[in-house]
């Protein structure tokens, strides 16, 4: 078997089968297969498809390229995947409102992907954090903190890190069969007892059609479910922005003023509560879903989770006293400018892709894998659908290195809004729950 053959399968329309799938990941693992062939492999399975079996046998290959992680602790282990958007910082509220609900949360997170925001690149984004401290530190955090956001190091499916890079510059980060691989294999390998998918729809994801959002979620939950993982998911809005800041260390900012009160940001906090409910009732935590959301609603407004995330930033690196004096601790853009609204009106319609594209311009974001992120650079103020706009009133404010590549951002951001004279019907957060039952 070799790599040739399997891409030439996999081109021809033949799939891919378990044993196929094994010597490919461990390839991707090893370095045997090179960045062409992981390139070429990417692009067929998106133009081709791999269909269920191939879908279960690729995310199994991925998650035993390597260290599979097994726990010892006096409570469930969950966590929460998003598939990306734009804004969208709730796994850094999300993890230590769980752990102090009693829970365990090994959060393997990734970088941007595409015109998304990375949580990874957000948490660098506070200055020492370590975000590929090994597992011997990610076991310890998790045992003494409750809760620790990191990379996938070389021990947790190496394949994925490999294929993950190489799909984000040859174009092939939209598909299904990828996506789903590459978020389980490394999910079923942090041993979870239970998992909450946040699957995004609208203009701001990678997938803005409703039914293929809803056939990434079957997908997950299915595969999830059938590798002994209890999983549901929620489909989400991401037809703008969640959060009002796209940027990593603005979206870390907007993260603290929510979770210590100084300004909160509902939507952000509704999603937040809705996926902790159900990862929380998916581990037997909460009797139900309402429950499991009051559960975290309560360790968001007792400052328990905002003490849960400063006590695992200190021990991951980052300033001790980082809670107290996070303003001071985030790095800030050079050049602020305002996007002037062209016209008075109802914001109808935002293109969350243009913003997420302007934000990597910025910057903030990779073109190349190779690329180096400035944490400081994005958006702010972002208006939102449904909220009416004075001619001039800034849609958004621009942080930017630079004054050329502030003005190009404001032009972009400006041609991302479409603006009525009436008001439209405001889009809602969630749109569908996808329960574990659907995996049956």
């Amino acid at each position: 078997m070799d790599a040739r053959s399997i891409i030439a399968a996999l081109r021809d329309g033949q799939g891919i089968g378990a044993e196929a799938a094994r010597w490919f990941a461990e390839g991707l693992a090893s370095g045997a297969v090179s960045d062409a062939q992981a390139g070429a492999f990417a692009m067929a399975v998106v133009l081709n498809g791999i269909g269920e079996e191939g879908r279960i046998a690729l995310t199994g290959a991925m998650r035993d390229s390597g260290q599979v992680l097994r726990w010892h602790l006096p409570g469930p282990v969950v966590d929460k995947h998003s598939t990306g958007g734009i804004g969208d910082s709730v796994s850094l509220l999300l993890a230590p409102a769980l752990a102090a609900c009693g829970v365990y949360v090994p959060m393997i997170s990734g970088r941007g992907l595409g015109h998304t925001g990375g949580t990874l690149d957000k948490m660098e984004a506070i200055p020492g954090y370590r975000a590929f401290p090994g597992i011997e530190v990610l076991r310890k955090v998790v045992a003494d903190v409750g809760c620790a956001i990191i990379g996938a190091t070389g021990e947790i499916a190496p394949a994925d890190k490999r294929l993950y890079a190489v799909r984000d510059e040859s174009a092939t980060v939209e598909s299904v069969d990828l996506i789903t691989a590459s978020i389980l294999s490394k999910k079923l390998a942090a041993g979870l007892d239970a998992l909450v998918l946040d699957v995004k729809v609208g203009s701001g994801a990678f997938l803005p059609d409703m039914e293929q959002a809803r056939g990434l979620a079957r997908a997950l939950v299915h595969t999830a479910n059938g590798a002994g993982c209890r999983t549901s998911a929620l489909i989400t809005d991401m037809s703008q922005s969640l959060g009002h800041s796209a940027g990593n260390a603005l979206e870390v900012l907007e993260v603290m003023e929510t979770i210590t009160g100084s300004a909160v940001n509902e939507a952000l906090w509704d999603v937040t509560a809705a996926l902790g409910g159900e990862v929380l009732a998916l581990a037997g935590r909460a009797r139900n879903l309402d429950e499991g959301a009051a559960m975290i609603d309560h360790a968001l407004e007792s400052g328990r989770a905002a003490e849960i995330f400063g006590r695992m930033v200190a021990a991951l690196g980052g300033p001790v006293d980082f809670i107290e004096r996070y303003p001071d601790r985030l790095p800030a853009a050079r050049v602020i400018a305002p996007v002037p609204s062209p016209r008075a009106g109802f914001v109808a319609a935002v293109d969350g892709r243009a913003l997420g594209e302007a934000v990597v311009r910025l910057g903030g974001g990779r073109l190349r894998a190779s690329d180096r992120v400035n944490p400081s650079v994005g958006l702010t103020g972002l208006a939102v659908i449904g909220e009416e706009m004075a001619e001039g009133e800034p849609l958004a404010l621009v942080h930017a290195g630079s004054d050329a590549e502030a003005e190009r951002a404001v032009a972009a951001i400006c041609a991302a809004y479409r603006l009525q004279d009436e008001p439209p019907e405001e889009p809602p957060l969630i749109h569908e729950r996808i329960g574990p039952e659907a995996a049956a």
